[in-house]
């Protein structure tokens, strides 16, 4: 069986360090689990492409720079860029056209009116009102009209997120839309153990941006009636400004700057809790990967209670809720786990176990699939605790 997987949006590499290209490598992953040939349709590359991957066919059209350089240019340049993915996929063949909704590409619709292939179109984010609300969109209508071709076409919309769905319904009512939140490899990260020595240490990993909320953590941190040590893996804006944080409150913090999703495992080894401190007041359409990942790493996990977050932590038994953009809560809940080692590593045995059965990336593959006449090759495998 042959899979076009096509992303035609120049803000997220194939090969890539954000949770989204990790996004695009684990679903290639798991379809190639199935036995299908896969082969990467994209505008962009990046340049840390994990050994394992190294022979999947990728076929590369970048984005064109317009000579104006104004977003309406680039607007242009995206759908002619996706339309020659399109063109390069009907040249190829697929039976599956699996696309990574983007702005302004109907490569899915392009391609399954002419072919009859299965149309998988994956949604992560109301792409139209975040591109409005956070950077520049010209053609908000023809962003409207592409979605509503692409959505239209799919023989499944994959909805990463209820309120996603409930988006992607809004405009297009006849979609016929799955959520399938994201997932986990806890073959590629195993459970950790806490390092004994010194102080806990509490990890955060992520983009270091402003709905990620970390500013929580370093405040939190200076809150704490319990010496424990702050790790942050990551990098992004906001860097600056979280290291003068830091150094005001008088925290000593481990900033490991930014690394590789196959970099991610070790530097989770020897903390003792994760944090996810999601801000109040942010559009919580997400299903956070870190989360999935503290937990498969074996971490118990203090997250905010906010959006999703509730379906992945399940409060008291995989790691605590607490209230968004509240320090002093945020302190309490790592407070509780670090002075009860024990209780903290139950909870983080129950979460790999938990992600183990439910939320691996074949796991999604399997919802985002069930009912399609696919010709599937191989058995699933699952990892084991």
């Amino acid at each position: 069986m042959r899979v076009a997987y096509v992303c035609a949006d120049p803000g997220v590499p194939a090969f890539g360090t954000k949770g989204a290209s990790v996004h695009i490598q684990e679903m290639v992953r798991a379809w190639r689990a199935k036995g299908a040939q896969v082969h990467l349709y994209v505008v962009r590359t990046g340049d840390h492409v994990p050994d394992d991957l190294l022979d999947v066919p990728v076929t590369h059209v970048p984005v064109g720079r317009p000579a104006d350089g104004g977003t309406a240019g680039r607007e242009r340049a995206q759908r002619v860029a996706a339309d020659a993915l399109a063109r390069a996929v009907l040249a190829d063949g697929a039976d599956v056209v699996h696309e990574r909704y983007s702005l302004f590409s109907i490569a899915l619709a392009q391609v399954t009116a002419r072919t009859g292939a299965v149309g998988l179109l994956e949604v992560n984010s109301p792409l139209v009102e975040e591109q409005a609300q956070h950077r520049e969109l010209v053609d908000a209508a023809g962003a409207l009209a592409a979605l509503r071709t692409q959505a239209a076409a799919a023989d499944r919309v994959l909805a990463v997120s209820g309120p996603v769905s409930d988006w992607v319904r809004t405009h297009v009512p006849s979609a016929r839309v799955v959520i399938t939140p994201n997932g986990v490899d806890p073959g590629r990260i195993h459970a950790v153990a806490p390092d004994r020595v010194g102080a806990p240490v509490v990890v955060f990993v992520g983009t270091l941006k402003p709905w990620h909320g970390v500013e929580h953590l370093l405040d939190a941190a200076a809150l704490a009636r319990r010496p424990w040590q702050v790790r942050v893996v990551g990098d992004g804006p906001q860097a600056s400004a979280l290291r003068e944080r830091a150094d005001r409150l008088g925290l000593s913090v481990d900033f490991r700057g930014a690394v590789t999703p196959q970099e991610v495992p070790t530097h989770l080894e020897g903390a003792a809790v994760a944090v996810a401190p999601y801000p109040a007041g942010q559009d919580q359409y997400f299903s956070p990967l870190k989360v999935l990942e503290y937990s498969a790493a074996a971490l118990p996990v203090v997250a905010s209670d906010v959006g999703q977050l509730g379906d992945l932590v399940h409060d008291g038994v995989t790691g605590l809720l607490v209230p968004p953009s509240d320090p002093e809560a945020l302190a309490a809940a790592v407070d509780a786990l670090v002075s009860v080692p024990d209780r903290a590593e139950r909870m983080g045995r129950a979460g790999r176990r938990r992600v183990v059965r439910q939320h691996t990336w074949l796991h999604v593959l399997d919802r985002a699939t069930a009912g399609l006449a696919l010709p599937w090759a191989g058995a699933r495998e699952e990892a084991t605790a």
